[in-house]
């Protein structure tokens, strides 16, 4: 007899501040690592009211990115993991924007934030289709750390697929598979093509 497992389901798992702070004392200054933890509470707040369609709260999902780049890809510049953590705050909220970014956090985690930020308020359409095409195309020429940033955001939402995320999942991994995964095809970044790997073997888990 098979034995029931007590682990939460991959959605239901999340990157705490304790173990962050461990990770990373030994790796970064006591300043980087302070400005990584306000990144992490300012995120927290911005999303806190916030659910995702299966349920568990929307901060869980951008932790679980900064996770994929913390511990899978090994990544500890702290720029990209504060990038991490703020990726989704400009679409997702009223108050927030680039300049307060890069007040608290300094230019360049201001410039991968906005370069990340894609217009969500708008119904599928002619005008939906146009912006989704020209924040592609900013992708594609933005530097890797966004895109691998980008295509961390996905791999996690990939792992979720399975648990009813997305409205129209075979929706989701088809723009995926035409407009983000090529991004990293011809890449030599290590990490890029590990990410690529990821979404591909997800991708065929999602499809059996």
């Amino acid at each position: 007899m098979l034995q029931q497992s007590n682990q939460p389901g991959y959605n239901r798992t999340f990157l705490s501040k304790s173990e962050i702070r461990d990770k990373l004392m030994p790796i970064v200054g006591a300043v980087e690592l302070n400005r990584i933890m306000c990144a992490y509470e300012m995120a927290e707040n911005v999303h806190q009211f916030q659910v995702r369609n299966d349920g568990t709260p929307y901060f869980w999902h951008v932790t679980r990115v900064t996770r994929i780049l913390l511990d899978e890809l090994d990544i500890h510049e702290p720029d990209v993991l504060v990038a991490g953590l703020l990726h989704d705050t400009l679409e997702d909220s009223d108050i927030l924007n680039s300049e307060v970014l890069e007040y608290n956090f300094g230019p360049f985690v201001s410039y991968l934030v906005e370069t990340l930020t894609k217009e969500v308020r708008v119904d599928d359409g002619p005008l939906r289709e146009q912006i989704d095409r020209e924040y592609v195309e900013r992708l594609k020429n933005s530097p890797e750390d966004c895109r691998v940033i980008k295509l961390a955001d996905r791999l996690d939402n990939f792992r979720c697929l399975q648990f009813n995320l997305k409205r129209n999942p075979y929706k989701y991994v088809k723009e995926t598979s035409e407009h983000y995964m090529p991004m990293a095809e011809n890449s030599n970044n290590l990490h890029m093509l590990y990410l690529l790997k990821e979404l591909k073997n997800e991708r065929n888990k999602f499809f059996g």
